[in-house]
């Protein structure tokens, strides 16, 4: 079992709040009060029985003097330094001493550990509002229509204001004018305002058909049990999952639930799990055992019940057109990918795998195991281009994954990393550019 420099400070606290004496409990548990005093000062190891017979003896569990409540915090500080790794000097976070500093002021680490949570939720919100500012479509229209709105009521209150001389008639009219154009800037600004609360307050917040379709298939872990099942139509899935929603949605979703029955039909799932498992999981070994395309296994993995991998599609335009998003691999709402992606490395090189170690940027940084491969899609002619399609399957954690180390972000506007060749503008998030 793990234990901490602080399991002596912990017996000290246990023992104190159970009212034993220090003398009582070496004598319980058969050592001297001298050694059981350095014990509890840290400046003694202690070993698994000699915890135990304490644990006994205070009548709690062992864990709760080899790990205690602590460890969460020991984790969030451990982080927290993580993130400010390009800290230099004396203002670096001493880590050697990060259990003392815990043992002696809790409170102030579980403090800075709230605020880094706290700075990581801020940073995310950054991310997400100002992607949606540069591409959403519907707050563009939006406020297209406001802006519409306030110049049509400029105008007419100036005509009114400088004019002396107009005809009652004229006069009215534009006085309706006035009253219809202020009660739609009203209108407009008052949906604008709901639109953008609901967003900060709601992140389940849908822009559009897409999103609807992702957000029922997030709800499920991306695994959909009623499509695994050869007997079920897919219209009646459809109609069951996303029957409320948009008709836009609604054909998406038909599209997305075809594939997916397909898939099952030709991959299915206990078989799929036993032979990932038989093969360590190689996409390329599954591919060759069942006959199928790599792609079909990339997607096979991301309907795995309780999978930890993220999967991303687009089309040959660049396009995602469909996303399931993994922690530490952020994926843009609106705007363009990054286009270090494998995912469309994979586009100009179509039916060639590609494998990498991708390191996202951020404040902590994480690394990532992608496969990608791009495809053609529907019937291919002699007269008529391909229609290409790229899928890319992100595994996190890629500690242990061999090969060189490709810098990515999530997309310019919000990547911090500068000194990028493929920067495509400045990011908001850095001043040296």
């Amino acid at each position: 079992m793990a234990r901490s420099a602080l399991t002596g400070s912990r017996i000290r606290e246990r023992r104190a709040l159970s009212g034993v004496k220090q003398a009582d409990l070496a004598r319980l548990v058969g050592i001297s009060a001298s050694y059981l005093n350095l014990i509890e000062h840290n400046r003694r190891k202690i070993g698994e029985g000699m915890l135990r017979r304490i644990a006994e003896a205070l009548g709690v569990d062992v864990a709760v003097l080899a790990e205690g409540a602590e460890a969460a915090l020991l984790d969030g500080l451990r982080d927290a330094a993580a993130g400010e790794g390009g800290v230099v000097g004396p203002e670096r976070p001493e880590l050697e001493r990060i259990e003392e500093f815990v043992g002696r002021f809790p409170g102030w680490a579980g403090l800075l550990v709230a605020q880094h949570g706290r700075v990581g939720l801020l940073g995310r919100t950054v991310e997400a509002l100002s992607d949606r500012m540069a591409h959403d479509p519907y707050l563009s229209s939006s406020l297209h229509e406001v802006l519409s709105a306030v110049t049509s009521v400029r105008s007419t209150a100036t005509i009114l204001t400088d004019t002396e001389d107009i005809e009652p008639e004229w006069r009215a009219r534009f006085q309706r004018n006035l009253h219809q154009d202020a009660e739609r800037l009203a209108k407009g600004a008052e949906a604008l305002v709901a639109y953008l609360d609901g967003a900060a307050v709601e992140e389940g917040t849908l822009a559009a058909p897409q999103e609807e379709v992702e957000a029922w298939l997030d709800a499920r872990g991306w695994h959909v049990p009623q499509l695994e099942a050869a007997a079920v139509k897919v219209a009646a899935a459809v109609e069951e999952g996303l029957g409320a929603t948009s008709a836009s949605a609604r054909r998406i979703a038909e599209r997305v639930f075809t594939r997916y029955a397909e898939d099952a039909r030709r991959l299915p799932m206990p078989a799929f799990r036993a032979a990932a498992a038989a093969g360590k999981g190689d996409p390329a070994r599954l591919a060759q055992l069942f006959g199928v395309d790599l792609a079909m296994v990339l997607r096979r993995f991301a309907a795995v019940p309780d999978a930890r991998v993220g999967l991303v599609i687009c089309d040959g335009a660049g396009a995602l057109t469909l996303r399931r998003a993994v922690e530490g691999f952020a994926v843009p709402r609106f705007g363009a990918a990054c286009p270090l992606w494998p995912l469309y490395q994979a586009l100009s090189r179509p039916m060639v795998p590609v494998r990498a170690v991708v390191e996202m940027a951020g404040r902590v940084p994480t690394r990532h195991l992608v496969y990608a491969i791009c495809q053609p899609v529907g019937a291919v002619g002699f007269d008529a281009p391909p229609v290409l399609e790229a899928t890319m399957l992100i595994v996190p954690d890629a500690a242990a994954a061999v090969g060189v180390v490709q810098p990515v972000g999530p997309t310019c506007r919000i990547c911090p990393r500068v000194e990028c060749q493929a920067r495509r503008e400045p990011s908001i998030l850095t001043e040296e550019f």
